[in-house]
């Protein structure tokens, strides 16, 4: 009892912003200067107590390092443990936001290896080379962090590393735009997210301020579904609402492939030099950046042999592990406090081992939370290497089967109309929600438009640990069309409730992405497909690790619409981003399933 005592007020704490106080701390508000001269204004927390030297945990950020003022203070986040041990704590307005001087640029370029300028890893180097030398009663050790688009900085900030920088966490980094993360999956624009979100914080800000200009006011009135249907092509929202002035909106509508614009503000493919250790960090049901967790780690790994790299996945949504206790999500019980444990025996380790330690942590490569089990596992790396890729068939009569079929050719037909797209979940829907990441999917069953394969009820455990790859075969009477693939976990018809929320035949979504078609070969060089031709359409999906417990099934389901999640594609070839609404045509699409096109899913499965 008394340990149960114990663990209630553990997470009852932690799930208390930390506390920096005028009592045990002082703030400094400082202008660093860059390289180019440009400055950047930082507010550091210092301790009053100078016993010790300490060890210095930044962020920087697009999002304010305010509250502006000597007097203002604001909380740390994290476990109490770093606000105990007095840690030293920064935030850094980054370039061109705020109170810092010089020009903003949404996931800024990295410069190319000799060339000359500045990049967010350039200003990290240089704000850390000030830090070290003039904040009072530091140790010479820096770390970083950041959640989200101060997860990419976190990432940035690795690139090249400064002596100083000796740990790094990206959670849920901003890493790629066109192909993952935010406003594109697949070269497939997420309408909703991109609109609500750069139509404010994609203002000009001509000087620095404390107020940034406000977007313009608009209102859904209650159903998204029916306001974004309305609004009618993308170039409708410039004429419209947004009236040309947000930069990257107009940049986003001008670059329609994966050309130099994005390629070089792909984050992954430039974390080299990174000589510090990171511990990358996402949530299994992150709507914005679980794409950039898992390539971040992937491409770190990669490319930066021999260092401390690690990462951590849980049953969160964005950032779902900095707050809380983590018991839930979406109204499924976890039947622990992940987020607790993360902030307790995962992060805190990691910093302080090598900001206050010798580096010695008893942390596994990949820490992750198994969705189906409600179990966290450790692995040597991830995707683990003791898995064996296997494919489950789309067959006969709607199932699902992990025995491949005849040679016999057959299809399965659905008609896909950009006028009456299929919603990304069931109700009415008004600002994004990020539960439908896991929620039922038993309103898409009912639509004529959705294809829904499901297997018969397991006679064992399924475990999916790694990559799950859509791998299908189409014909369409159109020349473009998107295609939403999802992997469901099907509860049996005696399941127990949890609360209000009814689980007997719950079909629970596990993962899903769409991809739209004319990139199926590059996403540099779209090409039309032939109406009536057989062409293949193969992508990954992000990664999973999901258990299909025995008595369950497995359910996948085909789609052309995740609106207004993602744009409507006009299933016609053209640029999406200058279409008219005359171009948006009705296509009928076949799935094919025998032979040679066998359309499948193929599934990491544990062994």
């Amino acid at each position: 009892m008394r340990r149960v005592c114990a663990l209630i007020l553990l997470a009852l704490a932690a799930a208390v912003p930390a506390q920096i106080t005028k009592e045990t701390y002082e703030k400094i508000e400082a202008m660093i200067p860059m390289r180019d001269g440009v400055k950047l204004y930082t507010a550091i927390y210092v301790p009053k107590d100078r016993s010790s030297r300490r060890p210095i945990l930044m962020e920087r950020t697009p999002y304010s390092a305010g509250p502006y003022g000597p007097e203002a203070f604001r909380s740390a986040r994290g476990s109490q443990k770093f606000t105990d041990n007095r840690y030293i704590f920064v935030w850094q307005d980054v370039r061109g936001r705020y109170l810092s001087q010089g020009e903003f640029a949404d996931v800024r370029p990295t410069l190319k290896p000799g060339q000359k300028g500045i990049d967010e890893s350039t200003d990290t180097w240089d704000t850390i080379e000030w830090l070290v030398t003039h904040v009072p009663g530091n140790n010479g050790r820096v770390g970083m962090w950041g959640i989200s688009y101060p997860g990419f900085y976190a990432a940035a900030g690795a690139i090249d590393s400064h002596p100083s920088l000796k740990a790094v966490s990206p959670q849920a980094p901003v890493s790629d735009w066109f192909i993952g993360d935010d406003f594109h999956h697949h070269g497939a624009f997420f309408l909703q997210d991109a609109f609500s979100f750069m139509s404010g914080f994609g203002q000009p800000r001509p000087e620095p301020t404390r107020t940034p200009r406000r977007g313009p006011a608009w209102d859904i009135g209650g159903n998204a579904y029916q306001w974004f249907l309305e609004m009618g092509p993308l170039s409708s929202f410039n004429e419209k609402i947004l009236r040309g002035e947000v930069k990257f909106w107009n940049q986003m509508m001008e670059h329609g492939t994966y050309d130099a614009f994005w390629q070089d503000r792909s984050l992954p493919r430039h974390m080299t030099g990174v000589k510090c250790a990171v511990m990358t960090v996402g949530g299994w049901f992150d709507a914005e950046d679980l794409w950039g967790a898992l390539h971040i780690y992937k491409y770190t790994e990669k490319q930066n042999p021999g260092i401390a790299n690690r990462l951590v996945m849980g049953p969160w949504d964005h950032g779902g592990w900095s707050r809380g206790n983590g018991r839930m999500f979406g109204g499924i019980p976890w039947e622990q406090d992940t987020s607790v444990f993360f902030r307790e025996e995962l992060e805190w380790p990691f910093f302080d081992a090598y900001l206050r330690g010798n580096g010695e942590v008893d942390l596994p490569d990949a820490t992750m939370f198994d969705t189906g089990s409600k179990t966290w596992s450790k692995f040597d790396r991830w995707p683990p290497p003791q898995v064996r890729r296997t494919p489950v068939f789309f067959r006969e009569a709607r199932s699902l089967s992990f025995e491949a079929p005849g040679d016999v050719g057959k299809t399965d037909t659905y008609v896909s109309d950009p006028a009456r797209p299929v919603p990304y979940q069931g109700g009415v829907l008004r600002g994004r929600s990020r539960d439908y990441m896991i929620d039922s999917q038993r309103f898409a069953m009912e639509r004529d438009d959705v294809l829904t394969y499901t297997s018969p009820a397991l006679s064992e455990e399924v475990t999916v640990a790694g990559n799950v790859v859509a791998d299908l075969f189409v014909t369409m009477t159109g020349t473009d069309a998107d295609f939403v693939v999802k992997l469901i976990d099907v509860h049996p018809s005696d399941a127990a409730d949890f609360g209000s929320k009814v689980m007997r035949n719950y079909p629970m979504l596990v993962r899903a992405d769409i991809f739209r078609g004319k990139f199926r070969r590059s996403y540099e060089l779209p090409e039309p497909f032939t109406p009536g031709k057989v062409e293949r359409v193969k992508f990954e999906l992000p990664d999973a690790l999901h258990t299909f417990k025995r008595g369950h099934r497995i359910m996948i389901q085909v789609q052309s619409s995740w609106f207004p999640l993602a744009d409507r594609n006009p299933q016609v070839f053209t640029d999406i981003y200058r279409a008219k609404a005359s171009d948006f045509q009705k296509s009928t699409i076949q799935i094919h399933r025998s032979g040679p096109h066998a359309s499948k899913v193929w599934l990491d499965l544990r062994k």
